[in-house]
């Protein structure tokens, strides 16, 4: 039931006129009262002209006081004690000095301002307290009588968990309840939150599991790291007790958290890091009317990057890809939820120098973010013209014509892999690198590039093939044992592009501080598990070899399982283990935690590197493969094929 706001007015002015009275009738007893009345008088008069006009500033006729909470509660002591004091200064700095007034007591103007907050307060916020006992009452008329409340555990006793059990009592028709918390501070044990007690920390959860009769768990920790998740996701499983998370801080946009925004914990929890922030004020100073140019629009970096940029209201947004339907689905969903941007999807190779050239011409674009690139290392290992000519000629095409056409920005999407590369396609994107750095140094318009790891979820990663061999029942094929790598999630990736785009200032190299690098075979085991399933290792090489690790941990022998894990041997051109930095690149900190600036010399010759790409090109025209891997090894000293290494 909403309270109209004439009523809320009405009732308030009875209290206004009501509070002063009973100030006076607390302060002075009946007979005393009697010689005030002109006083008090003038005190209603002024408490009703002056007050509703301080309680509408402070938005008092604008909110759900059904919703009310903190804030609420302190807009009506603001509102309340500003009234008062203007009020008592117009008692004693006016009426009393011009007589209108002859006398008038000081305790009054205190007392009234209790009771204005009790009284204007209290009608306020039992609005709340009615809809609490309507939900419980409906909550109540909901359930059968035979029906049994699912008991919950909250992992985190913090403000998403607090959150979650105020929501799960006002509506008890949800079916949840909240039995207790669990909290790693020792300072927390035994308080309560909401009336719901803080039974113990992580480890005492299968405990408090078996004791509490608990049916489910949800971890409400946002800002956790991956460790802290994967470590309560084994916890969960060893007591038995079926586990749910809430999204993470970069999916709670509105800052709060529901009940219907707890899900299933999926990888991504398990690989979660503190969120990149961005400037957005920073971001749209660049993005906001520019023209704008993706290459690979249609891929899982470039179709991010293309929704994040139409938020900020470009001139012009065009999507360069090579693959048409692709192409035409980043389109057709920019169409839906842009209906007034002004986008031109573009059918085109970056390897066409002269088509790329009149592209730029016609269009001009302002600002470039270039993730076109072939990126699958055991295939380029096959294909090394390919990654020649799209990788680095392509890139060089796109950087040259856009500078001839008004470019003022650039922003490369590089890989770890470009890192003391044992891979043509890493090797590749190195020489791509330095070809940005090159074109930084020659001219005018800013040009940066970003390295990260593998992304999430994107097309050709690690994740979907998992995924698509546990669905037609395995085996799950993981290259070695101790192979790692380092993941973020695609908003991780784009956010970083983006910013990297607003910082540079030319030539820098910018890296994602993504923590220490995963192994594959963890990455395995977690997805077979989440996805209900139990794993075993075929044969038992790790051991063997001493690596110990997860499968050991979580496989153990028994003979129970569902989905095998085989391990297949490093594929062509694949490192055990990626890098972020070459030794000669000091990381070092930028003003936005987490990106870091690959820091060198960069004291190459430009004019050789531009003799060595015509170099390259002419080898891949002629398909001479060796020339080509020596060539880039020239490029790259660091550059050690696999066959090499």
């Amino acid at each position: 039931m909403v309270i109209r706001n004439r009523y809320l007015l009405l009732a308030d002015i009875f209290l206004i006129a009501a509070a002063p009275i009973l100030s006076f009738t607390i302060r002075l007893d009946t007979i005393r009262f009697q010689r005030y009345y002109s006083a008090c008088l003038a005190f209603i008069i002024l408490a009703l002209l002056i007050k509703p006009f301080i309680f509408y500033l402070f938005g008092l006729y604008r909110r759900l006081w059904r919703y009310a909470s903190v804030d609420e509660a302190l807009s009506i002591t603001w509102a309340v004690t500003l009234s008062s004091v203007i009020i008592g200064a117009l008692i004693f700095g006016v009426c009393l000095p011009f007589g209108v007034i002859e006398s008038f007591p000081r305790s009054v103007p205190i007392i009234d301002w209790l009771l204005s907050l009790v009284l204007i307060g209290g009608l306020r916020f039992s609005f709340r307290l009615l809809r609490r006992a309507k939900s419980s009452r409906k909550g109540v008329a909901l359930r059968e009588p035979a029906e049994v409340q699912k008991r919950i555990l909250i992992i985190g006793a913090g403000d998403a968990g607090a959150m979650l059990v105020r929501e799960m009592q006002a509506n008890p028709g949800l079916g949840l309840l909240p039995v207790g918390f669990i909290d790693d501070d020792p300072a927390k044990r035994g308080m309560c939150l909401h009336n719901v007690p803080v039974l113990g920390n992580r480890n005492d959860i299968p405990a408090i599991v078996r004791r509490e009769e608990i049916d489910e768990a949800v971890i409400a920790i946002p800002t956790a790291p991956g460790t802290v998740i994967r470590e309560i996701v084994e916890i969960c499983k060893e007591a038995g007790v079926k586990f749910r998370t809430i999204p993470g801080l970069y999916e709670i946009l509105d800052g709060t958290v529901t009940v219907s925004q707890i899900r299933e914990v999926r990888l991504e929890d398990l690989l979660r890091r503190e969120p990149i922030t961005i400037d957005l004020k920073e971001i749209g100073k660049f993005l906001a009317g520019a023209r704008v140019l993706v290459t690979g629009a249609g891929g899982s970096i470039g179709s991010e990057l293309c929704r994040q940029i139409a938020v900020h209201g470009p001139e012009e947004l065009i999507l360069l890809g090579h693959g048409e339907n692709s192409i035409f689905q980043i389109q057709l969903e920019l169409a839906k939820n842009f209906p007034s941007l002004n986008m031109l999807p573009v059918i085109a190779d970056i390897r066409d120098r002269d088509r790329i050239e009149k592209i730029m011409e016609m269009h001009r674009p302002t600002v470039i973010f270039h993730s076109a690139a072939h990126k699958h290392v055991p295939l380029m290992e096959y294909n090394p013209v390919e990654a020649i000519t799209n990788n680095i000629i392509g890139t060089r095409n796109v950087a040259e014509a856009a500078v001839r056409n008004g470019l003022e920005r650039f922003v490369l999407i590089s890989t770890d892999k470009a890192v003391n590369p044992v891979s043509i396609m890493g090797a590749s994107k190195r020489v791509a690198e330095l070809l940005i750095q090159d074109m930084a140094r020659r001219n005018k318009a800013v040009f940066v590039a970003v390295r990260f790891g593998n992304v999430l979820g994107s097309r050709g990663s690690v994740v979907p093939l998992f995924q698509r061999q546990i669905a037609e029942g395995g085996p799950v094929t993981v290259t070695h044992p101790e192979a790692r790598r380092f993941f973020m999630t695609i908003p991780e990736a784009v956010q970083l592009v983006i910013q990297a785009a607003a910082m540079g200032k030319g030539g820098e190299i910018f890296v994602l501080d993504m923590g220490e690098p995963i192994k594959i075979i963890d990455l395995a085991m977690d997805l077979i598990t989440l996805s209900g399933l139990r794993p075993r290792v075929r044969g038992w090489g790790a051991r063997e070899q001493g690596s110990g690790g997860a499968e050991e941990r979580r496989s153990g022998e028994a003979e129970d399982w569902d989905i095998e894990i085989v391990y297949t041997g490093l594929r062509p051109g694949e490192k055990l283990c990626e890098e972020l930095f070459f030794a000669y690149e000091k990381p070092r900190a930028t003003k936005r935690e987490k990106i870091l600036l690959a820091e060198a010399n960069n004291d190459f010759d430009g004019e050789k590197l531009r003799r060595d790409i015509l170099e390259l090109e002419r080898m891949a025209h002629k398909m001479d493969m060796e020339g080509i891997k020596q060539k880039l090894k020239e490029i790259v000293p660091e550059f050690q094929p696999t066959e090499e290494s």
